[in-house]
């Protein structure tokens, strides 16, 4: 671009011209050299200037057409007049592949699959059948169940999302993983860290002015006055070296100990000093500021801090109040360095130390050295020398400099100063917004800041960064900070407006903030008026500096916070790509729009800016003073300095070699210039005072000097503590006075000072909280309001001293005590798993085992509907040694779409058994083994742990006789017993060979039922084309064997031999899990001839009831594990109810709403519903309790006792004492593990060596600890018919164990609760009035009526005639509301999943609900409040609640479509629950009677609440997908990004796929917050699609059954 400028008029600047001129419409940068720098040169514009003259008086410089050249990336900025080569930055394509190292290993050969997931799974279960006929031809391809199809879309899926996530982390460079790494790191630092990790400077070798300084320290109190950057921190530790030195050889010498205080004026300072001071001092040295809680303090802490240190760095108020309160006297202080000591004025606390505790230490010799450090001892317009006097008098020191000042400016790189000139503003006006905002809403005060802000932004900035101003100002946040101020203001106005007028003003804001949010404001145009010619001016500056790749540095210097904001946010628009800017400013706000700045974040950006992450600060005067920034190569002063310590200090950042320091001026502004030549003379006459001080200057007359300035406060009192000498003054009795405030344990409000004037003086008085032993004080008359407030506090002060309320520190013998693990860290790592040993099987059979036993007990197995098994069946007798408790039924899947409960039934009476019928029992018992399973076991009967054993047909008949072993069928006992197999001839009757069991000797897999023989078939026919597919089908004799091939060749035959129709057994061994449809199409049909098999001895009717008991056995031992359990807790609990407690069915049981991991099948139900209701009543019994033990405690301190008991971390740590971990079921149905133990296996698979009682299994420390909570549901449950919940409180007592819980029974808790005195007093007609109203409502009648006040009294009321705030109350009521709530949502769902019910949950007890409620019981109208903006708020939701409900045409859900009502109005719902239930004597009836009668009726159809339940962004995606798109081939999946080398920061990216393809991904901290952002993205794509738009832009074809597959499936679709 080539501009053109023109020269105009002329300005004289200290007597020369400076001619400055832009067109058109655009102000161009005007260069005035003012320490004789050249010109500029560029080759990207031209600029026609007309140079003034140098401002130190050197001669004109004559107008020239110059160009201006962009920067080096060299570190700073040359003289503008060179011509720089242009610097190139290599980067690849766009589309270039990026390699990186393989991470994962060698590359290993993987199937090519489908793109679309589900289709992948299909192919899978293709080649998968391939195989499986190649392998097993006797096996037909079996078709996936839908489970299985889910299992392997999820691995499809994860595959693809492998993929994508490498993929993804090639793209990123290594630089940007190194920044990432960085930022990870940095953000995560402390504040110490961070200063730390700026690597402070160590003291190499001082310069000669440095040390010339610090010799005269050495001799006398001295004030360094030395440009910024030129080392006067090293000054400071020379002296403190000196200083320690001399404090070690008085210590030695037996001298009294005393320290040395290094002061600072802010926080920042004190950690950015502290590093320094720490690397170049060798002796101990700490840092305190406010921020750490000093002020609460004991004088133990100090003397111990005084002990260990040599040095403290602290601000001045810490050392003003250790003074103060006489924790530490001056006599033990041998140095005070008080950095920026220009601040020693007036009431600061560097003036208020040397007034009050300096000078009264009368013995010079006890007074400590004296050393201050600053830029220029004068920070305001004033008579230099007189200000400068005046300083020295406040600090007891000589003012000085180096003698040499060439020799500083050779040390110190001092900026090339030059003047940039813009067109001259427009005055303050009104931008059309601002126009159309005063139009309508000029009248309200609360917008009288912004109105004004905006019209000088105009002028100063350009109209966008003025309309932007109102978008920052009318911000959600903003807009409910000023509906906070106008009701702040309506309440304290004394005139009583009614709340009409409230009502009013707040309706104007919201119309306000409505406006504004809807006004266009666009992107910002380069020129007048959008912008004004000032930032023009800055944007060329800030584009020629980074028009290309820099290491340069800038700042830019503004008065206000807003123009450091605007500025940061128009730049970051319009700014140069290699513009990356911030903003620095202070920590405090308040103005409407401003931002709100953490320390922390403070310091961050500076270490970003040190770092070269940030490049430009716009920053206010924070950046001035005292900060440690990197050296700058440009400071441009945007905003001129309103004092010569500014112009000093702002130009100090410019230490660069060759850096500039631009002054912007407005062009003829006559104020502008006389600024710039202001600083410029005061910095000349405060250079000539310093060099012509004399050499040997002596001080003198300080003291009386500093008399006469004290002379104004002589009327002002002091008090010394007679027995500390602790001193309070007016300065620091507001201090004294606010800490003593602050320690009140009631969160009471800051004192109340009321001023009146009379005769011409003012009269304070001060108002203290109720619940302050001192009330009120008034202080004396004073002619200013200041100075009344300070003795009102004074006398407040000596008040409490004398009533003891102060001690003799003045500090407050009241002390809010705050919970003592309030900080504790109770939360589990969501990820971490652990090995531990889990049971496999169950105590009870070890009980006699390795004897004989002489007695049994028979445990029953039956089917309950025997005729679903497809097949005569006759049940078994288990045998034990040990009489087996009571067992619940387990459900069988015999066929498809057919079940059959298998009962345990325990009989009592044992009978007795002889060795001989012992023998026929083993003998039964091994060959189920052998001849139905394949395994052969030694004979050892000691080891057995139990027999199994025939029933006779008509049991039940005798089963009341008391004789058990008449049951046992002894005939089929004793023919197994004498025959090994059943054998067959070629003459054996073909009737014969019907019903009989076959038994492939050669394959244990192969076993048939056989049907009747076939005459018409022969054994060397052809196998007849419906046979069940097998190695061998040329004829039937090769179908029937299973010999190899060489055994087979041997083996002859007889060929007469009949053809026996049978059905091949398949071998299904858990019948706990679904039969599926595609299990029943398998081919069983088999056509065998006898010879080659064997004929079981065992009848069919025993055999078909012994393939059952794999899952029988398998279901008892997890019972009987799981009551162990309950035995090591002592609990009674309903076995299946155990058993369910401590099921842990698939990796992630714990994450309810996601899909399951490795599941396993036929395990039953898993803990996730009982977990749900087990915590609900932990919460309620251990809130009971808390409130019991200590009935006057705080709500804060029971919500932390509470956390201390139910966290996941205390249940954990129980567990795990109690090794509870050795009873959860985390395996399902195993072929092998359900076998006996103690007997030796010597044929058939799974033979290992040893017998193990114990597995290991992996659990995370969530599961254990949800199992706790499972277990408590499950105590709960096995009772609830009657309303028993003894046992659930037990469960509690066991699995907390603390003793904030050490009860049994519900009955204890009423025996701990002390009723207070509040609740015992008489009732006053008020409250007897207020329990009289709430029994005609509600008919319950109150015994302690003032029980029930205390529900209804608002916290805004600290003390209502004596009865506390509803907030103790609210605490427990919050709980059983919970209990009675989730109860009925429990059972009145047993189907629905714990995500389903917590989701619904919340509408019942959400605040919209309750305060709804709370409304129409009519509960608002009894609440009692110190507030008018608490009624009007309550008023006006209950009308627009009753508007809600009138138009509702009686829909249950009519308060959900209100806006948020006042929280206090739920609290007194849970409040008033609380004090049913305390006045009932703990009757938990009472809770669920209020439910049924006043919440139940909402709650019947709990589907209307679906969209309150759908908030959260993974559900929302979840039921959009597939209730409104019909999709089910979707993911949310999240994974770790590969870190880089050497690297330990992790990152989490989740993804969000349909059909294969990733449309949304997000990265975070943790997966859980990563998922909730890749939702949200995806949301905001598929909101408004219509299904028929959806399904081709992302490949969808789910019909309705895949998606009812999806849901049969899995739990959700987020992994």
């Amino acid at each position: 671009m080539v501009m053109m400028v023109s020269s105009s008029s002329e300005t004289d600047l200290l007597g020369l011209d400076f001619t400055v001129s832009l067109s058109p419409a655009i102000s161009s940068t005007h260069e005035v050299d003012l320490l004789g720098l050249g010109s500029l040169e560029s080759t990207k514009e031209v600029v026609s200037l007309s140079y003034g003259a140098d401002l130190d008086g050197l001669d004109f410089l004559e107008s020239a057409t110059t160009t201006i050249n962009t920067l080096p990336s060299s570190a700073g900025l040359e003289d503008l007049d060179r011509s720089v080569p242009t610097m190139t930055q290599t980067s690849l394509p766009i589309d270039m592949d990026v390699c990186s190292p393989d991470i994962a290993g060698p590359a290993t050969p993987t199937m090519r699959l489908p793109h679309d997931p589900d289709l992948a799974a299909q192919h899978i279960f293709e080649e998968a059948s391939n195989a499986s006929e190649e392998s097993e031809p006797e096996f037909e391809y079996i078709k996936p169940t839908p489970q299985q199809k889910a299992m392997e879309s999820k691995r499809a899926y994860k595959q693809r999302f492998e993929d994508w996530r490498l993929q993804h982390a090639k793209i990123v460079t290594d630089e940007e993983i190194r920044l990432r790494e960085r930022t990870v790191a940095d953000e995560s630092l402390s504040v110490r860290e961070l200063m730390r990790k700026g690597q402070p400077s160590k003291i190499t070798s001082p310069r000669e002015y440095q040390i010339e300084l610090f010799e005269r320290a050495k001799r006398q109190n001295t004030i360094a006055v030395l440009d910024t950057g030129s080392g006067k921190t090293l000054i400071a530790v020379l002296l403190l070296r000196h200083i320690l030195d001399q404090e070690l050889e008085d210590r030695s010498a037996g001298n009294k100990h005393r320290i040395a205080f290094f002061l600072v004026d802010s926080v920042t300072l004190v950690f950015q000093q502290y590093e320094f001071l720490k690397v170049n001092l060798d002796q101990p040295i700490e840092c305190f500021c406010g921020e750490m809680g000093t002020d609460h303090w004991a004088k133990e802490i100090w003397q111990k801090q005084l002990k260990q240190n040599m040095i403290i760095l602290c601000t001045a108020e810490i050392l003003h109040q250790c003074l103060m309160r006489s924790f530490i006297s001056m006599d033990q202080i041998n140095l005070l360095i008080f950095d920026e000591a220009h601040h020693a004025k007036k009431n600061h606390p560097y003036a208020r130390i040397i007034k009050d505790y300096y000078i009264a230490e009368e013995e010079g010799t006890k007074r400590p050295r004296v050393f201050g450090m600053t830029a220029s001892p004068v920070d305001v317009r004033s008579d230099f020398g007189r200000s400068a006097k005046e300083l020295e008098v406040m600090l007891h020191c000589q003012i000085a400099t180096t003698a040499d000042l060439e020799l500083l400016r050779t040390s110190v790189s001092r900026p090339m100063e030059s003047v940039a000139e813009y067109e001259e503003l427009h005055y303050a006006y009104s931008t059309r917004l601002c126009q159309e905002m005063e139009a309508r809403y000029g009248h309200m005060k609360v917008l009288s800041k912004i109105f004004k802000s905006a019209k000088t932004i105009a002028s100063e900035l350009g109209e966008w960064c003025a309309d932007q101003l109102w978008s920052f100002a009318m911000a959600e946040k903003e807009a409910i900070k000023a509906e906070r101020r106008i009701e702040k203001a309506f309440t304290h106005d004394r005139s009583r407006k009614p709340v009409e007028v409230l009502d009013a003003e707040l309706n104007d804001l919201r119309e306000a903030q409505t406006f504004v949010k809807e006004w266009t404001f666009g992107e910002p145009a380069i020129d007048v008026p959008n912008l004004s010619s000032k930032v023009l001016v800055l944007r060329q500056y800030l584009n020629l500096v980074y028009e290309r790749p820099t290491d340069a540095r800038c700042i830019v210097f503004v008065d206000q916070r807003y123009t450091a904001r605007l500025l940061g946010d128009l730049f970051a628009r319009i700014g140069s790509p290699h513009l990356r800017s911030s903003i620095l400013i202070g920590t405090r706000s308040g103005d409407p729009g401003d931002v709100k700045v953490s320390f922390k974040q403070q310091m961050m950006t500076l270490y970003k800016f040190k770092k070269g992450d940030l490049n430009c600060l716009f920053a206010t005067s924070v950046a001035e003073e005292g900060l440690d920034i990197s050296d700058c190569n440009l400071v441009i002063r945007f905003d001129l300095y309103s004092t010569l310590i500014q112009y000093i200090q702002s130009r100090g950042r410019a230490r660069h070699a060759a850096s500039k320091y631009i002054h912007m001026i407005e062009k003829g502004n006559r104020k502008h210039i006389d600024a710039v030549r202001d600083v410029r003379q005061g910095e000349a006459i405060m250079r000539h005072f310093c060099e012509s001080l004399p050499a040997d200057r002596i001080l003198q007359g300080n003291d009386a000097d500093l008399d006469a300035a004290l002379f104004k406060e002589k009327n002002f009192r002091t008090f010394i503590d007679p027995i500390s000498g602790a001193k309070l003054t007016y300065a620091s009795s507001l201090v004294v006075l606010g800490h003593f405030v602050s320690c009140l344990n009631d969160g009471s409000t800051p004192p109340n000072f009321i001023v009146t004037a009379e005769h011409g003086q003012y009269t304070c008085e001060v108002v203290l909280p109720e619940s302050s032993p001192v009330h009120s004080a008034k202080g004396r008359p004073s002619a200013r309001k200041a100075i009344a407030k300070r003795s009102a506090a004074f006398e407040a002060c000596v008040l409490l001293r004398q009533g003891g309320h102060l001690d003799e520190h003045l500090v407050s013998t009241h002390h809010k005590h705050l919970p003592a693990m309030r900080n504790a860290h109770l939360a589990l790592n969501m990820n971490k798993s652990s090995s531990y040993n889990m049971k496999i099987k169950p105590s009870i059979w070890q009980d006699s085992l390795g004897s004989i036993p002489h007695s049994l007990y028979i445990t029953i197995l039956e089917l309950q509907q025997p005729e679903n098994l497809g097949r005569l069946s006759q049940p078994i007798a288990l045998l034990t040694r040990t009489q087996m408790p009571h067992l619940p039924s387990a459900l069988l899947h015999l066929q498809v779409d057919k079940t059959s409960n298998m009962i345990f039934t325990t009989l009592r009476e044992q009978f007795c058994i002889d060795e001989e019928h012992l023998s026929k029992l083993n003998a039964f018992t091994l060959r189920i083994y052998k001849d139905i399973f394949n395994k052969k076991f030694e004979v050892n009967e000691p080891a057995m742990s139990y027999w199994f054993a025939p029933m006779i047909k008509d049991f039940k008949g005798v089963i009341d006789e008391g004789k058990p072993e008449k049951l046992l069928d002894w005939a089929i006992l004793d023919y197994v017993y004498t025959h090994e197999f059943w054998k067959w001839d070629i003459e054996c009757p073909h009737d014969e060979l019907e019903n009989r069991y076959l038994v492939d000797k050669w394959n244990g897999g192969r076993r048939f039922w056989s049907i009747r023989v076939l005459p018409n078939l022969s054994p060397q026919d052809p196998v007849p084309d419906d046979a069940a597919p097998y190695h061998y089908m040329n004829t039937i004799i090769d179908y029937t064997v299973s010999l190899f091939s060489k055994s087979r060749q041997k083996a002859v035959w007889r060929q007469d031999q009949p053809v026996i129709f049978a059905h091949r057994i398949l071998h299904r061994l858990n019948w706990l899990d679904e039969y599926t449809e595609e299990e029943s199409k398998v081919k069983k049909n088999a056509y065998v001839c006898p010879e080659p098999l064997l004929f079981s001895a065992l009848p069919v009717s025993v055999v078909a009831m012994a393939y059952l008991l794999p899952s029988a056995i398998t279901r008892i031992e997890s019972l009987l594990i799981a009551l162990e359990i309950c035995d090591v807790l002592d609990l009674q609990i309903r076995p299946d109810l155990a058993l369910e407690a401590v099921t842990k069915d698939s990796d992630n049981t714990h994450e309810h709403g996601h899909e399951q991991l490795h599941r396993q099948r036929g395990m039953g139900k898993n803990y996730e519903r009982l977990e749900f209701i087990g915590d609900c009543f932990l919460k309620m019994a251990t809130s009971i309790s808390i409130f019991c033990l200590s009935p006057n405690n705080d709500e804060y301190e029971y919500h932390v006792r509470r956390m201390l008991l139910i966290c996941n971390k205390n249940l954990f740590n129980t567990a795990v004492d109690k090794e509870l971990y050795r009873y959860i079921r985390s395996a399902g149905f195993s072929r092998r593990n359900w076998y006996p133990q103690g007997i030796k296996l010597l044929e058939g698979k799974g033979f290992k060596k040893g017998n193990d009682e114990e597995h290991k299994h992996q659990l995370g420390d969530k599961t254990i600890a949800d199992v706790c909570e499972a277990l408590i549901g499950a105590a709960l449950l096995s009772y609830n018919s009657n309303g028993d919940m003894d046992m659930a409180v037990k469960a509690v007592t066991a699995l907390v164990s603390n003793p904030d819980h050490n009860v049994s029974r519900w009955a204890d808790y009423y025996k701990l609760y002390t009723k207070p005195l509040y609740q015992l007093a008489q009732a006053t007609a008020v409250q007897s009035n207020l329990a009289m109203q709430i029994e005609q409502k509600m008919g319950y009648r109150f015994r302690y009526p003032r029980l029930l006040m205390s529900a209804f009294v608002h916290p805004s009321l600290p003390s209502f005639g004596g009865i506390p705030s509803y907030q103790r109350l609210e605490f427990l009521g919050d709980s059983l509301l919970d209990m009675a709530c989730v109860n009925f949502i429990f059972y009145r769902h047993p189907d629905r999943d714990p995500q389903w019910l917590t989701e619904h949950k919340m509408a019942m007890v959400s605040n919209r609900f309750l305060a709804a409620l709370s409304v129409k019981l009519g509960f608002h109208k009894h609440l009692r409040f110190s507030s008018q903006v608490i009624e009007f708020q309550n008023r006006d939701y209950a009308t627009e609640l009753e508007e809600a409900r009138r138009d509702s045409n009686g829909a249950r859900d009519y308060w959900t479509i209100t806006k948020n009502p006042p929280k206090c109005l739920s609290d007194i719902v849970e409040a008033y629950l609380g004090a049913i239930f305390v006045d009932s004597e703990f009757d938990y009836s009472k809770i669920e009677q209020f439910f049924n009668d006043h919440i139940r009726w909402f709650f019947e159809d709990m589907s209307i609440y679906d969209t309150f339940a759908n908030n959260h962004p993974v559900t929302h995606l979840h039921n959009l997908l597939t209730l409104s798109l019909g999709c089910s081939s979707y993911r949310i999946m999240a994974s770790s990004i590969p870190n880089a080398a050497g690297t330990d920061i992790e990152h989490q990216v989740a993804v969000v796929m349909i059909h294969g393809e990733v449309i949304a991904s997000a990265t975070a901290a943790n997966s859980k917050n990563a998922k909730v952002k890749a939702s949200e993205k995806a949301l905001e794509k598929l909101r408004g699609l219509a299904p028929f738009e959806f399904r081709p832009k992302f490949g969808c074809g789910c019909t309705e059954s895949d998606v009812q597959g999806a849901k049969i499936g899995e739990t959700g679709a987020a992994i």
